[in-house]
């Protein structure tokens, strides 16, 4: 017996520690959570400050009079529907934006193989020259290319008349301006895909394609059946990524082109800063950039949705 009080006793005392352990790791976890909020506050301060205030800001201005005194709901949008010039500008926004994003994801891909195939120390010098185009800024290298596209200085069109070819008016007529503004849309995103794509590849397991190997898969099936399906969560949201600011592309077109010739290279956002800024009707350009909101905000709901799933799948 007075062993068993003695175990029963000894048990009892050693028992209260256990929630005096747990209660000191719930306070740790949440000492952690404020102090990662605490450094997450100026970021998310910054965040409302320049992206969710002024993107409420513009539906409420987008839902008033060209006065800005009375509420006239969704006439803008649906003044801006009856406009055939409108109807172009969401032809060409989306022409450009498909193509170029489409473009941009084939080059990127390919130059993303070409790199990971290159070993040694030749890889970093290749990829830093390949970023050039990503890092410079847009606007500088975009008047570069506006040199290089001038009907008087044109340097393609004194290589073409000194090949003895005819000169072309890239930005002088209507398709050749569109092909010009995608071919610099391009030409500045293809390296972010490519340094994207190439850390997918990276993370790509040798032991597959030795697997593959030895059971005769030849290179087409191993880029169908594993190079694609491995990547295909970062080519999606690449993809959406780039559309996104696609769509919302300023500055090649407003340097190269400024919406011309005969309004055929017009976006939503050069659109709206010729209606908002330049005409003085700040709720309709609100409008103009607000258009396209609820068709890339459905995408990206169900391409994140999508992704999220496969993690689950994965990770069960």
């Amino acid at each position: 017996m007075a062993d068993g009080s003695t175990m029963v006793v000894g048990a009892s005392a050693t028992t209260p520690p256990a929630p005096r352990q747990g209660g000191t790791m719930k306070r740790l976890a949440r000492r952690r959570s404020m102090a990662a909020l605490a450094l997450c506050a100026p970021l998310i301060a910054l965040i409302i400050c320049l992206k969710i205030y002024p993107t409420f800001y513009a539906i409420f201005l987008s839902m008033l009079d060209r006065k800005m005194n009375h509420f006239v709901g969704l006439d803008n949008f649906a003044y801006l529907l009856g406009r055939p010039s409108f109807h172009l500008v969401i032809f060409q926004s989306c022409l450009f934006a498909v193509t170029a994003v489409v473009m941009k994801a084939i080059i990127g891909f390919i130059l993303a193989h070409l790199m990971h195939n290159i070993r040694g120390s030749s890889q970093r010098i290749w990829r830093g020259l390949l970023l050039v185009p990503w890092v410079i800024p847009l606007s500088l290298s975009t008047l570069t290319w506006w040199w290089l596209f001038d009907p008087s200085y044109s340097a393609f069109n004194w290589t073409l008349s000194w090949l003895g070819l005819p000169e072309v008016p890239f930005l002088g007529t209507v398709w050749n301006a569109r092909i010009s503004v995608i071919m610099v849309n391009t030409w500045f995103g293809a390296p972010f895909f490519m340094i994207m794509y190439l850390a997918a590849l990276k993370s790509v397991p040798e032991q597959l394609y030795e697997a593959a190997a030895i059971d005769g898969a030849s290179a087409w099936q191993r880029l169908i059946f594993i190079t694609l399906p491995m990547m295909r969560n970062i080519i999606l949201i690449t993809v959406l990524y780039s559309l996104i600011v696609t769509f919302a592309d300023f500055d090649i077109v407003r340097i190269l082109t400024n919406g011309g010739p005969q309004d055929g290279t017009h976006l939503f956002a050069t659109y709206a800063f010729a209606v908002g800024i330049q005409s003085g009707n700040i709720p309709r350009g609100a409008s103009v950039s607000l258009f396209m909101f609820p068709v890339l905000a459905t995408l990206a709901f169900f391409v994140l949705r999508d992704v999220l799933n496969r993690n689950k799948e994965v990770a069960t």
